[in-house]
């Protein structure tokens, strides 16, 4: 038993390279060995490459035909953030479901903030707008492109001017984006409600 504790004990580690996808970071970890860091979380704030919007990029750090590799996990934007832009006077839309991509299954929560106060009909009819603009929009990408224009505001850029022709929006964002698995072969639509 002492010999194999003083085994563990001068097992020597040293620091590995891991890439993030869409980001010119490498992210140095510490561990004995490649197999030790397989399926651990990297976690990267990304407020400085997104001109100082707070959002916290995951990563999910794989093997792959023995190389350190990662793919992409979520990207979240930091509720104290969200908290700073809001206003009196104001109505939010918000809402959470799962889609399914090329190459994976997600959770995707837009957030919208109105310019003043809208009827919760208006609200309602932003939101199935909002849901039904992502879902054709999405199923065609994978999910490498779809965290790319996230990155970039391209997608909440084209939300803002569907949703427009209903109510302009003083605030669009993709408040929460997290893959949770393989796609579904067969995706199911929900039917909206009025909340």
């Amino acid at each position: 038993m002492a010999d194999q504790q003083t085994a563990k004990k001068g097992i020597k580690k040293k620091f590995f390279d891991v890439k993030i996808p869409l980001t010119a970071t490498k992210v140095k970890l510490y561990a004995p060995n490649e197999e030790a860091l397989h399926n651990s979380i990297v976690k990267i704030d990304m407020t400085k490459n997104l001109k100082g919007k707070n959002v916290e990029l995951r990563a999910k750090v794989i093997l792959k035909e023995g190389k350190i590799d990662s793919e992409l996990l979520s990207l979240i934007v930091v509720p104290s953030y969200i908290r700073r832009i809001m206003r009196r006077g104001i109505d939010y839309v918000e809402d959470s479901f799962e889609m399914s991509c090329k190459d994976a299954k997600f959770r995707i929560k837009p957030f919208m903030i109105t310019r003043s106060h809208v009827s919760r009909t208006v609200r309602n009819k932003i939101r199935i707008t909002a849901r039904k603009f992502l879902e054709s929009q999405l199923n065609i990408k994978n999910i490498t492109e779809i965290f790319s224009e996230i990155m970039s505001n391209k997608l909440q850029k084209n939300l803002s001017l569907k949703v427009k022709k209903i109510y302009p929006l003083a605030f669009c964002e993709i408040r929460w984006i997290e893959v949770i698995g393989l796609p579904d072969k067969s995706p199911k639509t929900e039917k909206f409600s009025e909340d």
